[in-house]
């Protein structure tokens, strides 16, 4: 879809009897989602949000270490 200052619409998806949807190619090419890797979801009262979990990685494993130490 076109580009309006980083804002992207993909279409519509449906959610299948096992509750997958499937991530549109041009969406997957924009945020560099692959086949195998890990996302996180996201809601509160007004939606969804789906991120990759590597996004988080860094502060993760900061939280982790503390916990070991």
């Amino acid at each position: 879809m076109k580009e309006l200052e980083g804002k992207y619409i993909f279409g519509v998806v449906k959610v299948g009897d096992k509750g997958q949807i499937v991530i549109p190619k041009e969406a997957r090419k924009v945020y560099g989602i692959n086949s195998g890797d890990a996302l996180l979801l996201l809601g509160d009262s007004k939606g969804m949000a789906v991120l990759k979990t590597e996004i988080f990685q860094d502060a993760i494993s900061q939280a982790m270490e503390g916990l070991t130490k």
